[in-house]
């Protein structure tokens, strides 16, 4: 197994991107037999344990305070209430359990009891993500020491069109929270959002700034917009031609993530609820191995248990078994290739 290069330049990615679609997807599909097993899907289940009220603006969200989607804010739920679901998730296959709040950032009076759920759920010997805004240092150690085995923190889109979607962070807050995941030992998770509108040029600069990471990031989730009335990209894609990506180009987003990050997961996330098998099956092909099962994420409508299980078993596809996650060392993060 070679080692994953970091130095893809964004004339490289977009020759990928421009590939016959038959040839990027045998050889995305040939990277990712020689690292991973291709009759493998890992599940995950993802939970909102605080919903609604976040300050920040991304202009896809439900739960940012500046939508008028119908999301009302809560509190962040009780450790027992994510314990019992995190058990149930696992009753119905998931290997991993991914828990969401939205925040801007936890504040430290709510880390403990966060530490609380992470350790519950990861004594039920499933691997455990969290996506909680960004995290000082002292907070990414606290998880780190609970045992949380991957952080999310998706980078959404490409640099140039960031500030388009969102105007509350900038991109280079999202990568120094990755930093800062990075160096408390914890895996990282992060991907982005295609569909918003954006070009094939934005579609290469998502991926180049991810496979040009020091390290790529062990998970790598690829949305599609679920435009949701209310949220400034809802309302202004719903109507529109714009509103669902093209699915082959979506395959291509897929396959080209395979390709320049050829050990990571990579997750088919949102948006699947509206795709075809064949789509899906594509993407498999392409090099995703990963799927979010269950009605909901968040607060978006997902495929849900009785299609996934049907339409894995139809591909002659089989859950990922669980296996105890690498966890990394404390190091200094590595300088990026040149």
């Amino acid at each position: 197994m070679n080692a994953p290069r970091q130095d893809w330049t964004r004339a490289q990615i977009a020759e990928l991107f421009d590939l016959p679609f038959t040839e990027l997807l045998f050889r995305a599909a040939s990277v990712h037999r020689e690292n991973h097993r291709a009759d493998e899907i890992q599940l995950c289940t993802l939970l909102s344990i605080k919903t609604g009220g976040c300050p920040e603006d991304c202009g896809y969200c439900s739960q940012s305070a500046h939508a008028d989607s119908g999301v009302k804010a809560t509190k962040l739920m009780d450790v027992q209430q994510v314990l019992q679901r995190a058990a149930q998730a696992k009753d119905a296959g998931s290997q991993r359990f991914c828990m969401g709040a939205a925040w801007r950032n936890p504040k430290d009076r709510d880390m403990p009891q966060i530490v609380q759920i992470v350790e519950g759920v990861r004594a039920m010997g499933m691997e455990t993500c969290m996506t909680l805004g960004m995290l000082t240092p002292k907070q990414a150690d606290m998880l780190a020491d609970a045992g949380l085995d991957y952080y999310n923190h998706n980078i959404d889109t490409s640099p140039e069109r960031y500030d388009s979607v969102i105007t509350t962070r900038t991109m280079d807050d999202r990568l120094n929270t990755l930093d800062t995941v990075r160096s408390a030992g914890i895996n990282v998770c992060s991907g982005g959002i295609v569909g918003m509108g954006e070009t094939r040029e934005d579609r290469v600069g998502f991926i180049h700034t991810l496979a040009t990471l020091p390290k790529h990031p062990e998970s790598v989730p690829v949305n599609a917009l679920v435009p949701v009335k209310g949220t400034p990209l809802g309302d202004m894609l719903a109507d529109t031609p714009l509103a669902k990506i093209d699915e082959i180009e979506f395959v291509r987003t897929v396959a080209v993530a395979r390709i320049t990050m050829p050990l990571s997961m990579v997750r088919l996330s949102a948006g699947r609820e509206s795709m075809s098998d064949s789509t899906q099956a594509l993407c498999f092909l392409a090099g995703a191995n990963s799927i979010f099962t269950g009605d909901t994420l968040l607060t978006a409508p997902n495929s849900g248990d009785d299609r996934d299980t049907e339409m894995l078993k139809r591909f002659g596809l089989k859950a990922m078994e669980g296996e105890e996650p690498m966890r990394m060392c404390k190091t200094a993060i590595p300088e990026a290739a040149e």
